[in-house]
């Protein structure tokens, strides 16, 4: 069974994949996907130079992230560009490295999974919530970017009802990490039981 977590930027992803990894739950991150398949000499980063120029890279032949970060946010058409070329790749990459588990189940840590039509990719929607000022307040502290950039970053994606409103399953990521490994335990049972459930119902074992 494949579960796939989302949530706004700052609202605690990776934190919720550490605390699933941690109880045994393989995680396939789209973002280390995305990071490794920009590497120097790999077709996705010839696709981007191509698209948004050279100074989007950096002496060392790296992508220079934050520049082309700037620049997608601030352009609708140039993000779209972005996610065309990356998209099919990492969703291809993920699909390949799950069908190598033999987990119960497994997560798929997507942070556009709803934006970027993949919820029918995945068994459950599992949405990491936070209030939005505190997303913001995290991302300023945790990037040193400026607030405008957050909010920018923001509109980008669903907002937060929205998202809520696709979920098969919410962690509310507003209070301390005992709250939250308390809720990852409870959806790691859960998990479990749906997995089992699906298996039985498969007629396998």
């Amino acid at each position: 069974m494949r579960v796939g977590i989302t949530g706004g930027i700052g609202s605690g992803k990776t934190t919720v994949c550490e605390l699933f990894a941690e109880l045994g739950a393989p995680v396939i991150d789209a973002d280390l996907i995305a990071r490794e398949l920009v590497a120097p000499g790999q077709p996705a980063l010839v696709a981007i130079v191509a698209q948004f120029g050279k100074d989007v890279i950096g002496a060392d032949g790296e992508l220079k992230r934050g520049r082309l970060r700037s620049a997608i946010f601030a352009d609708r058409e140039k993000r779209k560009c972005l996610e065309e070329i990356l998209h099919p790749r990492v969703y291809a990459e993920m699909e390949r490295r799950a069908a190598d588990i033999k987990a119960p189940y497994c997560i798929l840590c997507i942070p556009l999974l709803l934006e970027s039509g993949g919820a029918s990719r995945v068994d459950q929607v599992l949405v990491v919530d936070a209030p939005e000022a505190l997303q913001k307040q995290r991302v300023v502290t945790r990037d040193g970017v400026s607030l405008g950039e957050v909010e920018a970053m923001l509109k980008a994606q669903l907002n937060r009802w929205e998202r809520l409103q696709a979920a098969d399953a919410v962690i509310d990521n507003q209070g301390d990490i005992q709250s939250l490994r308390r809720q990852v335990l409870t959806l790691h049972q859960h998990f479990l039981s749906l997995a089992g459930a699906a298996t039985n119902a498969d007629g396998r074992r």
